[in-house]
């Protein structure tokens, strides 16, 4: 489903997910290029939140630019197919390709503020991410893999302390919320 479809047809329950998606709305009438970087306001990206069959496990990434562990995710770059932006995204950063249950609508939308870095040499400006998430459930006693352009590690959390593992506290919230929506799937 196109993202501006999968953004319009989503049930926000609460009031930061209406705002956020109210916001990615009027950005998508005005801004025909959301889809690609070189909006250097904002874009879409498509993100996947892991858990383990039991659901008692999160499998997490060690993010090298943010210096933190996390989930998985990247830019649309011009894709306005989401699901496959993420799914495409979580076998590019896990090594997984067999995913046993996946949420085919996002079990999350959010608009999150990216300070600027540097990225492969170049410098990359404060911008916002207009992020659709889906929930993915994993056998974990499969192989994982992680990709050393975007990660230092990858590895499975206890459900009950992956947050300590997270170093970006603006990002605690959201996993919460994906986590106690997924907790319902």
């Amino acid at each position: 489903m196109n993202y501006v479809d999968v953004v319009k047809n989503y049930t926000a329950t609460l009031e930061q997910e209406k705002t956020d998606q109210a916001l990615m709305n009027a950005f998508f009438e005005r801004n025909p290029d959301a889809l690609d970087r070189t909006n250097l306001t904002a874009h879409v990206t498509s993100s996947v939140f892991i858990m383990n069959m039991a659901k008692t496990k999160v499998l997490m990434g060690f993010h090298n630019i943010y210096q933190s562990w996390g989930w998985f995710g990247g830019h649309n770059d011009g894709d306005p197919d989401c699901l496959h932006v993420a799914l495409k995204e979580a076998t590019e950063e896990t090594g997984i390709t067999a995913f046993a249950k996946i949420s085919e609508t996002p079990v999350a939308l959010d608009v999150i503020h990216v300070q600027n870095h540097i990225k492969k040499g170049h410098y990359v400006p404060d911008h916002l991410h207009l992020n659709i998430t889906y929930g993915l459930f994993v056998d974990d006693t499969l192989n994982i893999d992680f990709n050393d352009a975007e990660h230092s590690g990858i590895q499975w959390f206890d459900l009950r302390d992956y947050l300590s593992q997270v170093k970006e506290e603006r990002m605690k919230p959201l996993y919460q919320k994906i986590e106690k929506r997924m907790m319902a799937l």
